[in-house]
C-alpha cells in the first residue's frame, strides 16, 4: 500500500488511489454493510435524505459505496465512505447495492468520512470539529497538518475547534441549529456564554445583534470591575455628612489618589478652608 500523502483539498478520488483497492463495481447485500465507527456526522437531514431515495428509486445508485472489511465482523463490511447513500438505498428498498470494496486502517476510514461529509458540507459545525479533533487526539495530527489535509485555512481549523470549550447547554443549541456557528464563535471563552446564548436564541438576534449584545455586557461587566471598595465609598459618604460637601476619593491599587470637594458657592468654600486651618 502507498503511504498516505498529504495535500491541500483532498477528495476521495485521491484517497482511494492511496489505498489498494479488492474489488471494483462489486455488489452486496445492504444488510452486510454496517455504519463507519469513524463517521464523525450524527444527523442526517431528512428533506435531502428523501430527496436522495426518490433519485434513488428512478434512476438506481450510480455512485458506489466505498466499504472495507469489518474487524469487528468479518461476514460485515464497514461503510468508510456513503452512508447517507445506504441510508436512502434501505428507504427505496434495494436489496443490493454497488461497493468499492478497499483496504483501509482506521486513520484512512477517519479520513474518508471527514473529507466526504466536509466537501459536500454535510457535517454541522461540531461535527466537523469533533472529526478534526479525532485527527489530533487519535492520529496525533496537528492544527497544520489537518490545515493542509482538509483544505481550509489554518484560522478555519482553529476556530472550529474552539466551539468544542462551549457549555454543553450552548453547543446543543449549535447542533439543534437553533443559532448558528457565527453566533456560537462569538460566545466562545465568555464567563456568561450560556444566558447570552439563550438570549440570541430566545430573542433570534443576528450575528451583529448578537455581537452588539456582547458588548453592552462586556462593557457593564468592565464598570462592575471598576466600582469602589465599600470602604471608600463609606468614607467619602462619612466626610460629606460631616462638612455638608459632595466629597470624591479616587485611590489606586498603591493607595496613592486624590480627595476632591465640591462647593456651589463661596460660603461652602470658605467652610472647607476653615475646617482644614482649624485641624491642621
Amino acid at each position: 500500500m502507498n503511504k498516505i500523502k498529504k495535500g491541500l483539498g483532498r477528495g476521495l478520488s485521491s484517497l482511494i488511489g492511496e489505498t489498494k483497492v479488492e474489488s471494483q463495481n462489486n455488489q452486496l447485500l445492504v444488510s452486510d454493510l454496517i455504519r463507519n465507527k469513524y463517521q464523525p456526522r450524527k444527523n442526517f437531514d431528512e428533506t435531502n435524505l428523501e430527496e436522495l431515495t426518490n433519485s434513488i428509486k428512478e434512476r438506481g445508485m450510480i455512485q458506489p459505496i466505498i466499504v472495507r472489511k469489518s474487524n469487528d465482523d468479518k461476514s460485515k463490511f464497514e461503510i468508510i465512505a456513503g452512508e447517507r447513500r445506504w441510508l436512502a438505498a434501505q428507504k427505496a428498498g434495494l436489496h443490493n447495492v454497488p461497493v468499492l470494496v478497499t483496504q483501509a486502517d482506521d486513520l484512512k476510514s477517519l479520513e474518508f468520512a471527514i473529507v466526504e461529509n466536509v466537501q459536500r458540507h454535510d457535517l454541522n459545525p461540531l461535527e466537523e470539529a469533533q472529526g478534526y479533533k479525532r485527527l489530533i487526539d487519535d492520529f496525533s495530527y496537528d492544527q497544520e497538518k489537518v490545515s493542509k489535509f482538509i483544505g481550509k485555512s489554518r484560522s478555519h481549523i482553529s476556530n472550529s475547534l474552539r466551539l468544542l470549550t462551549l457549555p454543553n447547554d450552548v453547543m446543543q443549541l449549535l447542533e439543534e441549529q437553533k443559532i448558528s456557528a457565527g453566533h456560537a464563535k462569538i460566545l466562545v471563552g465568555l464567563e456568561n456564554a450560556s444566558f447570552l446564548g439563550k438570549k440570541i436564541f430566545d430573542n433570534k438576534l443576528s450575528v451583529r445583534q448578537a455581537e452588539n449584545l456582547v458588548k453592552i455586557f462586556k462593557n457593564k461587566k468592565g464598570k462592575t470591575k471598576s466600582q469602589k471598595d465599600i470602604n471608600i465609598i463609606d468614607l467619602e459618604k462619612s466626610l460629606s455628612e460631616k462638612i455638608g460637601l459632595s466629597v470624591v476619593i479616587k485611590s489606586n491599587k498603591r493607595n496613592k489618589g486624590t480627595i476632591s470637594f465640591s462647593f456651589k458657592e463661596i460660603d461652602q468654600l470658605n467652610k472647607l478652608i476653615e475646617i482644614i486651618k482649624l485641624n491642621y
